[in-house]
């Protein structure tokens, strides 16, 4: 069953991280808190995928690929998110926008500071945040993988 799903066809691969990647930010109701917790998971598959795929990996092959699969689901996840968030970044220029009863936390002591400081967390470091986490799981991966081996 395992070596099934390691198997998988790329691109039915990445359908299957399109949904439940959409899955996530829905659960978090678009906050990408699931998206970011799903990276330590993709991380695990890429870098399982990786060795399982090729008999002899060469560590620079591996790291090479790692890094362009956990760009790409990154880059799907901002995308996500500037589809969710990018539709009420017209509210910085109207100045009748209501930035206090928004419903983002009011961290900053202005609502507006504070809106532009939630835009930017979700659209672009939420992003960055799951890069991370790929990274983690995939490295931790590598490493009890090599031990193995």
């Amino acid at each position: 069953m395992m070596d099934r799903l390691l198997q998988l066809n790329g691109i039915i691969a990445y359908a299957v991280f399109v949904v439940v990647d959409l899955t996530c930010a829905a659960a978090g109701m678009g906050v990408p808190i699931f998206c970011i917790l799903l990276g330590f998971f993709v991380g695990w598959y890429i870098a399982r995928r990786v060795t399982v795929i090729n008999a002899n990996p060469n560590i620079k092959v591996v790291l090479e690929r790692i890094f362009v699969h956990t760009a790409a689901t990154s880059l799907f996840t901002f995308i996500v998110m500037s589809a969710v968030w990018g539709s009420v970044v017209p509210m910085l220029f109207d100045p009748n926008s209501d930035f206090a009863n928004f419903g983002v936390p009011l961290i900053l002591y202005d609502p507006k500071l504070s809106f532009i400081g939630w835009l930017v967390l979700m659209i672009f470091i939420s992003p960055f945040l799951q890069v991370l986490t790929t990274v983690f799981g995939s490295h931790v991966t590598l490493l009890v993988w090599s031990r193995r081996h």
